[in-house]
């Protein structure tokens, strides 16, 4: 693999230097997109973007320079897919965006890497406790991180006393889907038998930050940005604030230290309480929905991913990033043709 990165830190021309690079599961991170174009702009890079997606419709797909179909996550060619179309495309990095994908993607990461492509991915230790929200509960308890007290729902529902409202979620959900707050017995029972594999968290009060952590090839913790959460929308982000403090990006250190190997950005959520407790909730190995915030606050990922990837090694601040920035964001709508081409609308 190092032969084919350093083939491509070869000038190419006028235009400088080439990188091709693959987000799966595109969906709807077209900020994502953007930021990184610009980014490789901004450096002089020639990239061409890739995206794919199991539904053709994802508006993300309108925004890659050559958008990919693939076979849904959970068939079992699609990791022998998305390794031919890296090897097809020559791709130089591949960059996962949902959760779902993360563990197979895990353990195929040697196999594609032999195609010469960087996989922007965490260790399979490390998903396995991410992916698993009673691991997670458990590694943090072990590292003496502080995070809300966890059972399974079975052994909740056998306590003949309780400590209502607690938190129900499934162990291995995401996206906020299957969440509810449990105030009595009776839902503990209903939620708890309408969500598959159930655990119960104590419920916490405060506010929810979320926490962008760097770590880049190394997988060394070097920037951490805390973002506030004001409104959320369908389980990701909607209007937040960057919030410099040091106590919870301290706390995000310690966190991507106890849990393993990690690469790229990782994400971990947190509750702030009015006694100013950071209470660790989830952590996510990949790109947050809301990483466009702390982009725009200073901590430009795409630029340093797009260094490291062509062997650079970039200037880095821990708290190289605006605090105060905050993000107001909306829908906007992709106009396809009946020929499948995106209208440019003036």
């Amino acid at each position: 693999m190092a032969r084919r990165i350093e083939k491509r830190q070869r000038p190419a021309g006028k235009r400088g230097l080439k990188l091709d690079v693959l987000f799966t599961c595109v969906g709807r991170r077209v900020e994502l997109v953007q930021r990184f174009r610009k980014a490789a702009a901004n450096l002089g890079i020639r990239l061409r973007i890739h995206g794919c997606d199991a539904n053709q419709l994802s508006p993300a797909l309108f925004h890659v320079d050559k958008a990919h179909h693939l076979p849904r996550i959970a068939r079992r060619n699609y990791i022998s897919e998305l390794k031919a179309l890296v090897g097809k495309n020559k791709i130089d990095l591949l960059i996962p965006l949902i959760d779902t994908e993360l563990s197979s993607l895990a353990q195929a990461r040697e196999s594609i890497e032999e195609t010469g492509c960087r996989v922007l991915i965490s260790s399979h230790e490390v998903i396995s406790i991410t992916r698993d929200k009673l691991k997670t509960y458990e590694a943090l308890s072990e590292a003496n991180i502080d995070t809300p007290q966890t059972w399974t729902w079975e052994d909740v529902i056998q306590k003949k006393r309780h400590k209502f409202p607690y938190f129900l979620k499934p162990r291995t959900g995401s996206a906020g889907l299957g969440n509810y707050i449990v105030r009595n017995r009776d839902e503990l029972q209903t939620f708890g038998s309408l969500v598959q594999n159930a655990i119960v968290q104590e419920y916490v009060v405060g506010d929810e930050h979320t926490l962008d952590v760097y770590t880049g090839i190394d997988g060394k913790p070097r920037c951490i940005v805390p973002r506030k959460r004001l409104e959320t929308r369908t389980g990701e982000v909607s209007k937040g604030v960057v919030v410099k403090d040091s106590a919870i990006m301290a706390v995000g250190e310690r966190v991507t230290e106890a849990i393993g190997p990690c690469r790229g950005v990782i994400t971990i959520q947190c509750i702030v309480t009015p006694k100013r407790q950071i209470r660790v909730i989830e952590i996510n190995p990949r790109f947050g929905g809301g990483v466009p915030l702390a982009i725009e606050a200073g901590a430009d990922f795409p630029k340093w991913l797009l260094m490291e990837t062509l062997g650079k090694t970039p200037r880095i601040r821990q708290d190289g990033f605006r605090d105060g920035v905050t993000m107001l964001r909306y829908d906007q709508a992709v106009f396809i043709s009946e020929k499948g081409k995106p209208i440019v609308t003036k």
